[in-house]
């Protein structure tokens, strides 16, 4: 169970990253910064790649700690 829910947290950092790069509309829908910030810009963007680097490397961290 513990290898899914790295997978899963590896697979949303990269849709994080993702997020910075592309303007997709289903993509769109998983920026953090649209989450947690009352008026999310195009220059609250930048915050979706930290946190997507974040989670993946903390994902990644634990799968290879095992």
């Amino acid at each position: 169970m513990d290898y899914i829910v790295n997978i899963i947290g590896i697979l949303y950092g990269l849709v994080l990253i993702l997020v910075f790069f592309v303007r997709n509309k289903f993509i769109e829908s998983m920026r953090i910064d649209a989450l947690f910030m009352p008026q999310a810009t195009e220059n609250s963007r930048p915050v979706n790649l930290v946190a997507g680097v974040l989670v993946a490397g903390y994902g990644t961290y634990s799968l290879l700690t095992r």
